[in-house]
């Protein structure tokens, strides 16, 4: 038989202190939401970044295949064209990633943790913590606010 750490609620960590409001709590919760459509946006970026280089490497080879079949004008037109081409003006995707990265991404992380900072203590996903309290059936396994002692060993 397993045995809870807790079924009381959320840890301290996930625990809004005193003066808290629902407010704020709700606030920083859809701030958070926001931050991870950012994250999710940013995944694809590196997607992007990742395929196009792939791509890239391809055609290489596609290049270098056509020139082995004899068609060397068609090769050479590629490879003056597209291979390594900029993807924007001035920029390969590794440049793409690194300025969403050092800009926007950068300063909307900062941004929300800094929010967390000055209105709950930096403590994160209070909104999600008092959800799972909510929506849980409290007693019953597989509804622990907690893991057990035997999921953390």
């Amino acid at each position: 038989m397993r045995t809870l750490k807790s079924d009381d609620g959320p840890d301290d960590d996930h625990r809004r202190d005193a003066g808290v409001s629902d407010a704020t709590v709700k606030a920083l919760g859809k701030l958070s939401e926001a931050l991870e459509v950012v994250e999710h946006a940013r995944g694809y970026l590196y997607g992007f970044h990742r395929l196009t280089g792939k791509a890239d490497l391809a055609l290489g080879e596609a290049v270098e295949l056509l020139r082995e079949s004899g068609a060397e004008a068609l090769a050479e037109q590629l490879e003056q064209e597209l291979v390594g081409r900029n993807v924007i003006n001035g920029r390969w995707t590794f440049q793409i990633v690194e300025d969403y990265d050092d800009g926007y991404y950068s300063a909307f992380k900062a941004a929300e943790s800094m929010a967390r900072h000055e209105l709950a203590e930096g403590k994160r996903h209070l909104f999600e913590a008092e959800m799972k309290e909510d929506r849980r059936t409290h007693g019953l396994p597989h509804h622990e606010a907690l893991p057990t002692e035997q999921d953390t060993q």
